[in-house]
């Protein structure tokens, strides 16, 4: 039996690439939906993606990217879910590359890594936080452990559980399906998006990034 993909899309105010983003999504082989989950955005974020031809399910407000994910997980019908950012644009077609060995049985879950940025986003704490404690928790050394790109099979999504909070949403997924023994590829891709600068914004996103991972690799300590 051939396997059908669900894409999901959390957004929270990403107007200007979401049309761009959903499109390519769905030049994808095996798409068979396209769902967007508008975060609570202030913008026309869910009015552009649905005439993208995206399916938009409106938050009343924003309640970060985890429970943004659980709403579209949930409501994805296939049995391949692709998760992807809003602001891949045109490179979300890359996307075809992670569902491929899922397609082909040959893993569980996979994990895009991004080219290395021409120009230094930050002092990278929060991707060494992830990465130092996936493999404290699990052993498992990843290039990409807060890559939002990935493809699951609903079997797997089911035994990973309800993601984490946040940003803590990926490390779960990375500690969960270890634990659980799925198999777990990392795909090299060529996708881009948008960097966070380093204003007051872009300060205030690590910093929330930051500590939502630490809130998750405690609460998946415990969970042992």
């Amino acid at each position: 039996m051939k396997k059908g993909i669900s894409v999901v899309i959390p957004a929270y105010n990403e107007s200007r690439l979401i049309a761009a983003t959903v499109m390519a999504a769905r030049t994808i082989p095996g798409v068979k939906e396209v769902i967007v989950v508008d975060d609570g955005s202030a913008d026309d974020t869910g009015e552009r993606a649905r005439a993208a031809g995206a399916r938009v399910i409106a938050l009343p407000c924003n309640q970060g990217k985890g429970k943004a994910l659980a709403r579209g997980i949930e409501a994805a019908g296939q049995d391949i879910i692709l998760l992807l950012d809003a602001d891949l644009g045109r490179t979300a077609a890359q996307g075809s590359l992670l569902v491929k060995p899922l397609l082909a049985g040959t893993a569980d879950m996979t994990v895009a890594s991004f080219p290395l940025p021409r120009t230094k986003a930050g002092f990278g704490l929060a991707l060494a936080l992830a990465r130092y404690g996936t493999w404290l928790l699990t052993g498992m050394k990843m290039q990409a452990p807060l890559s939002g790109q990935r493809a699951l099979t609903k079997k797997a999504l089911q035994s990973i559980g309800p993601p984490l909070p946040g940003f803590g949403v990926e490390v779960g997924f990375n500690v969960r399906a270890v634990r659980r023994g799925l198999r777990i590829q990392e795909i090299t891709v060529a996708m881009s998006h948008a960097v966070t600068g380093w204003n007051g914004q872009g300060i205030r996103h690590r910093a929330r990034q930051f500590w939502h991972i630490l809130q998750a690799l405690a609460r998946l300590f415990w969970e042992g």
